[in-house]
């Protein structure tokens, strides 16, 4: 379990700065996009999806039966699943401007 402690507990008013050296630069998101794990995720699946694309070629006589355009839209559904997990990862974090 984790405690969450208000900013305006952290907060001496007498002093106008942070008790306890707890920085006041708070961002509307704790990491950068490309440091979070969904983005490493994202990317190795996107490189697995072209690489399979490429290597994936006639077989038996049947001809390549991963193409292209079926990789791209691979890529896509991908590149929007991405989309939808950060638009939900951020919808969580409060602003300043939601204090």
């Amino acid at each position: 379990m984790s405690v969450n402690t208000p900013g305006h507990a952290l907060r001496d008013e007498s002093r106008n700065d942070l008790v306890d050296g707890v920085s006041a630069d708070r961002s509307a998101e704790t990491k950068a996009a490309f440091k979070t794990t969904e983005f490493i995720a994202y990317v190795v699946a996107v490189v697995g999806v072209l690489v399979a694309s490429a290597l994936v070629g006639d077989s038996a006589g049947r001809g390549d039966v991963f193409l292209a355009d079926k990789a791209w839209l691979y890529v896509t559904l991908l590149t929007v699943g991405y989309m939808v997990s950060r638009g939900l990862a951020k919808a969580g974090v409060r602003a300043h401007r939601d204090a």
